[in-house]
């Protein structure tokens, strides 16, 4: 408790002065003296200054009078006054200048090691941080520092409030700085998120360009094969980056990688291969469902792209193969697949076209081929959809084409001397046309064809068409022999005959022995007589038995004739009397 100066009488000028107390009230102090507070008290002149006081033994005790005060501290402005140690602002200004990873605090509180190991930590963080790249800093590594600021905030703060040593900075200026420095750390966890997410950036473009740079070193290639596999894993990468990534830069440059795709993917159409640009065209259709939802989103207008363009080149493709097989499939998938196109209502048209085409060749120099084409063109009308065009006219018009040209690749075969072909031929035409008004006639050449492969001569010309007239000679024919006689002949007529088995004939062991039954009669031998015209002729005999024979003769009214078949060890006979 502070005490006020008691009362001092002042000496005169020069004079020395006696303080003497002098109580006039209760509480209450005498008047005020001139003297200076904060002089000492004079000494007496009459007692020695370290005199002790004499004691008057006679005199009563007097009231105890209070010490001297002490003299007053000078006079110091607010704001530098000392400041109380252990005030509670010295542990939150440790804490967070420790929570700066510095170790600031530690070295308010005169720490240095702590200090040094607090910047080591930082700096063995920024060591794995930086640079930043695509992963980060490990999870793991980011918990243990945040644990590690926290203890030495915490330890810092403890140690603060047992601290009476003098700081260089007050606490509030300290505490305030705290927090200007915490803005350190947090605008560069800021600025590595920002450099982490541009290394991402990045990465997602150089992704994008590997798969550009991929799908450009796939131009002219077949898209079947191993160049699909790797159009196929570049899909996959636009894909990712549209789902996953939506609004990187390399999402915004996927309308121009996918264009660069379409284009590269449909090579073979723009260099009008059109039945190749089939399958990749086919593949591009299927790209958005691929892509799903938010890649399509970056396709626009090419989601419908490929569809006029396939179209064309199935139309293409199926009418360039018009006359085989191949016209079928590409043919039928357009009217399928395209049932409204420009492409799909020209399919009718161009089939008459090439029905006509191949109709009017049968009257060419080789109508064969013409007939093989008019029936893979029947077969492509049969399996086209029914509601796209009109199938049955079709089929009708190249059913008749192929009746006139089947009998015209046989005569044509007849006189190229193909002779195998040309009988297979117009058998064949007489078997599929029974009611056929050329069946006759092919019959005839047939038979002079089948006569002609083993007897040449016999396919000099072709046989009459018309009934011979002239003198007829009758020729007896008779079966000597086992197993059933087949006779063809050829020459002013043309016909075919049959034998019975003879089963009571024997193989003769010579030819003369053969000649010598036939002179004998052949009344007991399976046989028939023909009414021919005289002329020369050409026979083929066919028994199953043994190889067929040919030979020929010239037949003249004057004579009779009678031919015998017979088989001998080695060899069919023939015998004419």
């Amino acid at each position: 408790m502070e005490r006020e100066p008691r009362d001092q009488r002042a000496a005169g000028p020069g004079g020395e002065g006696r303080g003497e107390g002098k109580c006039d009230a209760p509480g209450q102090f005498g008047p005020p003296s001139h003297a200076s507070p904060y002089a000492p008290p004079s000494a007496s002149p009459h007692t020695p200054p370290h005199a002790p006081p004499q004691a008057h033994p006679s005199a009563p005790p007097s009231a105890p009078q209070d010490p001297p005060p002490p003299p007053p501290l000078p006079a110091q402005p607010p704001d530098s006054a000392p400041e109380r140690p252990g005030g509670p602002l010295r542990p939150l200004a440790v804490a967070l200048l420790n929570l700066t990873g510095l170790g600031l605090g530690y070295l308010l509180l005169r720490r240095p090691i702590l200090t040094a190991l607090c910047c080591a930590a930082t700096a063995a963080l920024l060591l794995v941080a930086l640079p930043a790249d695509v992963d980060g800093v490990p999870g793991g590594l980011l918990v243990g520092y945040a644990a590690l600021l926290a203890l030495a905030a915490a330890h810092g703060a403890l140690r603060a409030v047992r601290d009476r040593g003098h700081w260089p900075l007050r606490a509030p200026l300290a505490a305030g700085l705290g927090v200007a420095l915490l803005a350190v750390p947090a605008g560069g966890a800021f600025a590595y998120e920002s450099a982490r997410d541009e290394a991402v950036e990045q990465m997602l473009l150089d992704r994008l360009a590997k798969a550009d740079r991929t799908v450009a070193g796939l131009d002219g290639q077949p898209f079947d094969g191993p160049a699909e596999t790797k159009y196929t894993k570049a899909l996959r990468v636009y894909r990712s980056l549209a789902e996953d990534h939506p609004g990187s830069k390399a999402a915004g440059r996927l309308p121009d990688s996918l264009g660069a795709y379409y284009r590269s993917v449909a090579a073979p159409y723009a260099a009008r291969r059109y039945c190749e640009a089939v399958t990749p065209l086919t593949h591009l259709r299927t790209v958005p469902r691929t892509l799903g939802a938010p890649g399509k989103d970056h396709l626009g207008t090419l989601a419908t792209w490929p569809d006029g363009r396939l179209a064309t080149s199935l139309y293409a493709c199926g009418t360039d193969a018009l006359g085989r097989p191949a016209a079928d499939a590409p043919l039928g998938e357009l009217l399928r697949t395209f049932p409204t196109s420009d492409q799909a209502a020209k399919v009718e048209p161009a089939l008459r076209d090439a029905i006509g085409a191949r109709t009017a060749a049968l009257k060419g120099k080789d109508p064969c081929p013409a007939v093989e084409e008019l029936r893979a063109l029947g077969a492509t009308a049969e399996a086209l959809p029914g509601d796209a065009v009109d199938t049955t006219a079709l089929r009708g018009d190249t059913d008749r084409a192929v009746e006139r040209g089947v009998y015209a690749c046989g005569m044509d075969e007849f006189e190229d001397a193909r002779f195998a072909k040309a009988a297979a031929t117009l058998n064949g035409f007489a078997k599929a046309y029974p009611a056929g008004e050329k069946r006759d006639r092919a019959k005839d050449v047939a038979i002079a064809a089948e006569i002609a492969a083993e007897r040449p001569s016999a396919g000099r010309r072709l046989p009459p068409s018309g009934a011979v007239g002239g003198s007829k000679v009758d020729l007896v024919l008779a079966n000597l022999g086992p197993g059933e006689l087949e006779v063809l002949y050829t020459g002013p007529t043309t016909g075919r005959v049959t034998l019975k088995d003879c089963a009571s004939c024997r193989i003769f062991a010579a030819k003369s022995q053969g000649d010598k039954a036939c002179r004998a009669g052949v009344s007991r031998y399976p046989r028939t007589t023909l009414r021919l015209p005289a002329g020369e002729y050409h026979f083929l005999y066919k028994r199953a038995t043994v190889r067929d024979r040919a030979d020929g003769a010239r037949i003249n009214p004057a004579y009779r004739y009678t031919d015998c078949s017979f088989v001998t060890r080695g060899s069919a006979g023939l015998g004419l009397t």
